[in-house]
């Protein structure tokens, strides 16, 4: 293992993560990568995502399958404005690169949210530190670990009117 995984993986030991790092012989940085890699739905990839709300860290875990709606999201927790960290500012914040960024292992503990889309999986995949190295969980696992708020990280669908005449 790499010094970066090594040290994400003493984190989720020091957590209590039933789930161990895998590594793997080349990047899978995007959602779709690691779904391809591991054999297994997009919606069970848990990306951790880095915004600034209000010039703080952010940090959205949402289903791969999923696009995070900042207006919806920013209503939810009551903050003006979120948008998409730069890298420099993913890195400061999290140690971690932007595609290899994983739940837990930052330096300081970051407001987070996690995707409630991802309780439809029994098992969950999540970056572990490095573009090369995931790790399986839960839902309610990444809940625990993050101290996060389960939310819907998507807006809404509007339900049709079900009245009848």
């Amino acid at each position: 293992m790499s010094n970066a995984t090594d040290t994400f993986a003493a984190c989720l030991r020091d957590l209590d993560v039933a789930g161990s790092v895998v590594e793997f012989d080349t990047d899978v940085p995007t959602a779709a990568a690691a779904a391809e890699r591991l054999g297994c739905e997009l919606g069970a990839i848990a990306n951790s995502l880095i915004f600034t709300a209000d010039d703080e860290p952010l940090l959205i875990v949402a289903s791969g399958a999923h696009r995070v709606d900042t207006k919806h999201v920013g209503r939810l927790l009551g903050v003006r404005k979120i948008r998409r960290a730069t890298p420099e500012f993913v890195l400061e914040a999290t140690g971690q690169p932007v595609g290899g960024v994983g739940p837990v292992g930052h330096p300081r503990p970051i407001r987070t949210v996690v995707d409630r889309m991802l309780a439809d999986h029994p098992e969950v995949w999540a970056g572990a530190g490095s573009k090369h190295a995931m790790f399986p969980t839960t839902f309610g696992e990444l809940v625990r670990i993050t101290g996060g708020l389960p939310a819907e990280v998507e807006k809404p669908e509007p339900h049709p009117d079900r009245t009848s005449s």
